[in-house]
């Protein structure tokens, strides 16, 4: 069963009928087909909702499609290599996903080859959060539950807090529990989900964007000169290397690309915190000086 909140729906507010069937009306006219919906397989919606996490919409499509083609169940993604599954993965960036996602796979696997059908199973994986559980639920299983993700917290914003910054999550959520339990969204709760999802896209595509009023938005740091980008970097450079790379030799060629970017050379103990963290989350392991995918 999906998050249990407390549903209510305020005074003062547009009454719960009225908005449930106005937000219905928004997903008729703002529907987007894109190839994850309207599936019935819980891990490709789980890959599509973990591709979707911090990840534009028109960017996951190909992946989407690549990484299933690759690794089409539980199981194949379990008997696959690191390196392959992050071979696929590349692109999309936050690599920590897909780890995640491999995690998961090896402890389905593990016991019996399939995801659990609850959301409380769901949210014991490696990388599911509460949005993810209730997506998965709701998208894989037509479980109404309480999904508040970016673009569904945006409409919630947008429609019922116009005037406010800084709004919680916690005042969210009994609001889109009360819309999602509502008979006309539980009816179909993908059918409700991907409306709130269509309709947060359409505000922020026409200039609107109430995520900012959120008391957890946080504007994205640039890429391009970050940790994140030197990660990036030493994680393809590694990967190139089957047979291992030294590590004197990756530090050697990034500091090589961060001067012809025009940035200063890498900092060593830097260097070696980034390699660190790397090898501690999996993304490749140390061979004495050899670094080895």
């Amino acid at each position: 069963m999906a998050k249990v909140v407390e549903p209510a729906w305020p005074a003062g507010i547009e009454p719960l009928d009225c908005f449930v069937h106005r937000m219905l009306q928004h997903a008729r006219e703002l529907y987007r087909d894109l190839p994850w919906r309207h599936i019935d397989d819980p891990y490709a919606v789980l890959v599509s909702e973990i591709m979707l996490q911090q990840t534009q919409v028109a960017r996951v499509g190909r992946f989407w499609e690549r990484f299933l083609d690759a690794f089409p169940t539980v199981d194949a993604l379990a008997a696959a290599a690191v390196p392959d599954v992050l071979e696929q993965w590349q692109g999309l960036g936050y690599n920590r996903r897909a780890l995640a996602l491999k995690r998961t796979a090896d402890q389905c696997a593990a016991s019996g080859g399939q995801l659990p059908d609850t959301y409380q199973e769901l949210l014991a994986l490696p990388g599911i959060g509460p949005a993810t559980a209730a997506g998965v639920m709701a998208f894989a299983h037509q479980v109404p539950g309480v999904y508040v993700e970016t673009n569904v917290r945006a409409v919630f914003l947008h429609e019922l807090f116009p005037d406010r910054d800084g709004v919680p999550d916690r005042e969210l959520e009994p609001l889109v529990a009360a819309a999602a339990f509502h008979p006309a969204a539980a009816a179909d709760p993908r059918r409700w989900y991907y409306g709130l999802l269509d309709y947060g896209a359409h505000l922020k595509a026409t200039g609107v964007n109430p995520t900012r009023r959120s008391a957890s938005y946080s504007r994205q740091s640039a890429f391009e000169g970050s940790r994140r980008q030197k990660r990036s970097w030493i994680v393809r450079r590694v990967l190139a290397a089957p047979e291992g790379v030294p590590a004197t030799a990756v530090r050697s060629e990034l500091n090589r690309a961060e001067v012809a970017a025009s940035r200063e050379g890498v900092d060593g103990d830097l260097f070696v915190s980034i390699v660190n963290d790397l090898v501690s989350e999996g993304f490749f392991r140390r061979d004495g000086d050899l670094l080895v995918p």
